[in-house]
C-alpha cells in the first residue's frame, strides 16, 4: 500500500503564495488623483505654470491659497492671549494669524514689505473681531526684532504667544552654485531671526505661554536643492527641542510644526513655472496643502487648552509617509 505524500513547509509557502497572487489578482487598482480628506475641495496638479520674483506676493497667486477656514469653528482656545506672528502676511503665518484670531487672540503680523499682503491679513484678523498690528521690517535685524515686540507689549500690554515663520528660500541646481551671500541670507533669515524674535520674547511671555517654530518636512528629510534650507530647518527642529528644555523653569512651552509643500507665495518664488505647476504631486496625497490645512497644528500647540503637556515636539504635516 502506498503512503500518501507529506506536505512539506514548501508546499505550504507554496499555498499562501497562491492564495496571494489569486488577492492579487481581485485587487482593485488605485486610482489615479489627488486625495481630498477636508471640508472642501483643495486644488491639485496640474496647477496654472506660474513664477514670482522674491519675496512674493500672495495676492497674485493662481488659484489663491485658501487660509480662511470657513469650516473651523473657534472655541475659546486663545481668549485674551496676544499672539505675534512672523512671516504673516501670507501663506502659512496668515492662515494661523485668522485662526488665533478666532480663537480669540490680538494679533501682530510681522513682515517683510509685502504691504498690500499685509493689509489683507489685518483685514481678515479684524473681520474675527480682533485687533492686529501690522510690523514691516526685517527679522534678521536684532534690533528690529527688540522693537517689534517692545511695541506689541506696548499697544497690547502683554505677549502669550510667538509664532517664528518669516523663512527664506531659493534652490540651487549644484552645491557649487550656492553662494556665500546666498548661504547668508538663508541662515540670518530663519535662523538667526528665530533667536533674535525667542530671544526678544521671552521676557514678556508669563508661564503659560508658548512658542511654534515652522520647521519643515526638509529638516526631517533633507532635500537635493534646498541644502541651505534644509539645513536651516533642521537647526530650527534642533533649536526647538533644545529651548524647550531650556524655558521648562519659566512654564513656557517650544514646539514646532514641520509642514510638507503648502500652497503659498514661498514655492513659486523658488521654482520654474513648470515645476510650480506640478508642485506637491509627488506627496502620497497627490497635491499641496493649502494654508489652512496647516493652520489648526498651530493652534494645537499654542493653547494650553489643547497641549499643555506637550514641549519639544516637532509635528509633521506632510501629506503622508511615503512607505516602500
Amino acid at each position: 500500500m502506498t503512503e500518501p505524500l507529506k506536505t512539506t513547509i514548501s508546499d505550504e509557502h507554496r499555498a499562501i503564495q497562491r492564495q496571494v497572487a489569486e488577492a492579487d489578482a481581485r485587487a482593485t487598482k488605485p486610482q489615479p488623483g489627488a486625495m481630498q480628506a477636508g471640508a472642501r475641495p483643495y486644488p491639485a496638479p496640474p496647477l496654472p505654470a506660474q513664477h514670482q520674483q522674491k519675496p512674493g506676493i500672495e495676492s497674485l497667486l493662481d488659484p489663491a491659497p485658501m487660509y480662511d477656514a470657513p469650516f473651523y469653528k473657534g472655541s475659546g482656545k486663545l481668549d485674551g492671549k496676544v499672539a505675534i506672528v512672523t512671516g504673516a502676511d501670507s501663506g502659512i503665518g496668515r492662515a494661523v494669524a485668522v485662526l488665533f484670531a478666532r480663537e480669540g487672540a490680538d494679533l501682530a503680523v510681522l513682515y517683510l514689505d509685502e504691504h498690500e499682503d499685509a493689509a489683507s491679513t489685518r483685514a481678515a484678523v479684524e473681520r474675527e473681531g480682533r485687533r492686529c498690528l501690522l510690523i514691516s521690517g526685517d527679522v534678521r535685524d536684532r534690533q528690529f526684532c527688540r522693537g517689534a515686540v517692545a511695541q506689541v507689549v506696548a499697544e497690547f500690554g502683554r505677549l502669550d504667544v510667538l509664532v517664528n515663520n518669516a523663512a527664506f528660500q531659493l534652490h540651487v541646481p549644484r552645491f557649487e552654485d550656492l553662494t556665500e551671500a546666498h548661504f547668508d541670507m538663508t541662515m540670518k533669515t530663519n535662523l538667526y531671526g528665530y533667536f533674535h524674535m525667542a530671544q526678544a520674547a521671552i521676557e514678556h511671555m508669563p508661564p503659560g505661554s508658548a512658542i511654534v517654530n515652522s520647521g519643515s518636512v526638509t529638516g526631517l528629510m533633507g532635500n537635493k536643492d534646498l541644502l541651505d534650507y534644509a539645513t536651516t530647518k533642521g537647526a530650527i527642529h534642533a533649536f526647538t527641542r533644545s529651548l524647550s528644555t531650556h524655558l521648562i523653569p519659566r512654564g513656557i512651552r517650544v514646539n514646532a510644526v514641520a509642514p510638507g509643500p503648502v500652497w503659498t507665495p514661498l514655492n513659486p518664488a523658488d521654482k520654474n513655472s513648470d515645476e510650480v505647476a506640478q508642485f506637491g504631486a509627488d506627496t502620497p496625497m497627490g497635491r499641496p496643502a493649502q494654508p489652512e490645512e496647516i493652520a489648526p497644528a498651530y493652534v494645537f500647540l499654542a493653547s494650553s487648552h489643547c497641549s499643555s503637556y506637550i514641549t519639544g515636539e516637532i509635528l509633521p504635516v506632510i501629506g503622508g509617509y511615503i512607505s516602500r
